[in-house]
Order: C-alpha cells, then structure tokens, then sequence
C-alpha cells in the first residue's frame, strides 16, 4: 500500500511544479524509483519546453531499461510521453513527418506499458495524466484518440483504487477524481462526468477541486477547455527531497 500511494502521489499531478534546476539524477542508486528518476525532466519538457532535459530523460530511461528490468512497463510509460511531448513539439513547429513519427511511437509505447502492466498504478497515472495534458496540443483527430486513451487510462486507476479512493490523501483523490470527470466530458460522455463531479463536491468539500467542480457545475461553457485535473502540486517523491531522504538511510 506505502509504494502504491507513493508512485500516485507522484505521478497523478502531472502539472507538479518543475523546479528551474535539478541536479542529475543518479540513475545507479536503486534506492530511487524509476518515477523520481525520471518524471522531473520530462515535466520540464512538456510544461517547459525544455529540450535539454527531455534528452537527459530519454538517456536515462533507455539505461533503466537495462538495469531495472522489473520496471519496464512504467518506464515505457515514461517513454510514451516523451514521445507524445516530442510529436506535439513537431506538430507546432509543423514537421508533419516528424509528428507522425513521434506519435506513432508514443501510442505504441503505451500500448506496451499497459499490456505489461495491467495493474501498475504508474502506468496509467503517467498515461492518463500525459492525455489529460497534451491532447489539446495534437491535431484533432489525434486529439479524440488522445481524450479517449485518458479516459481508458482512468477507468483503470478507478478500478484500482476506487474502494479506497475515500481513504487516500487529497491530492490523491482529487487527481483520480478529476481526471475522471474531465476525461469523460471530452469523450462525450455527460453523465458519467457529472456523477465524478458530485464526488468531487461530496469527498473534497472545501478545497481547490470542488471549487473548480462547482464552476465546472454551474457553467457548462467552461467544460470544453478548463480543466479539473492537476490543481495541487506534490511534494513527497521529488528528485531533491529523496536524495535527502535516502542520504539519512
């Protein structure tokens, strides 16, 4: 239960803020996940525009590869959204060729990730989470596909954590929640979204969610391109913090 809600708790609020420097991650210690390892420079990539890390993160995930063979499917994950970020960097620069690229590879890596890891909670915060953020930037017919993959990626979170979403933290709960009801309102389906919604005002009353739930709410035309996921940042699992952690060990 502790490494499960860790790896969410990480990686559900992909909008985490970036830090503007990062030291080197030390791919070697085993001490770190995979997640702490990697997620940092991939934000700054696609939050930032920050090629530089990207590239250090597309290194370090090829060499987890290698030394971490139990991780595969969440790391593939991580792969997955560097290449989606890659693909809708080439869509905007428009390089067609490069995007389709990017993109085909970026949905093959997820395939994978989910095929090996069914019941991996990373892989479907990392595959979720990446939808819920970039498929605004794909071209509209990779962007449906986009919204759709969220959705399937966060029915899969449900089932894994919703009995006992009530007793998870509330970034937990409100990132889960969240993704939830905006995924299901940009495939089309209403009702689905508006029970998410009620949960969020019944569970998370008070707080910035059922805030933006209740304008979610009250006015519809905000639906179409606000969002309800990734409000809160994390803090427990950050790059620096777990070095700090793991050098008292």
């Amino acid at each position: 239960m502790t490494r499960t809600l860790l790896i969410v708790v990480a990686l559900v609020a992909i909008s985490a803020a970036v830090p503007a420097q990062t030291p080197e991650p030390p791919i070697a210690d085993s001490r770190l996940t995979v997640h702490t390892l990697l997620r940092e420079d991939i934000f700054a990539g696609f939050l930032q525009g920050d090629v530089a890390r990207m590239a250090r993160a597309e290194k370090n995930a090829d060499s987890l590869l290698a030394s971490r063979p139990a991780d595969r499917a969440p790391i593939l994950a991580w792969q997955g959204s560097l290449a989606l970020t890659r693909a809708v960097m080439a869509n905007e620069a428009r390089q067609p060729d490069q995007f389709r690229q990017h993109y085909r590879r970026a949905q093959e890596l997820f395939a994978e990730a989910m095929k090996l890891g069914p019941n991996d909670v990373g892989v479907f915060a990392i595959t979720g989470g990446t939808q819920a953020t970039i498929a605004d930037r794909l071209p509209t017919d990779e962007r449906k596909a986009g919204w759709e993959l969220g959705y399937t990626a966060y029915q899969q979170l449900w089932k894994l954590q919703g009995q006992i979403i009530e007793k998870l933290p509330l970034h937990h709960k409100g990132e889960v929640l969240s993704g939830l009801a905006q995924t299901a309102t940009r495939t089309g389906r209403t009702d689905e979204a508006a029970a998410h919604v009620e949960k969020i005002l019944t569970l998370l009353p008070d707080t910035p969610y059922a805030s933006r739930a209740r304008q979610w709410k009250d006015d519809p035309s905000q639906r179409a391109t606000s969002k309800l996921a990734c409000q809160t940042c994390h803090g427990p699992g950050m790059l620096v913090a777990r070095l700090a952690e793991v050098s008292k060990q």
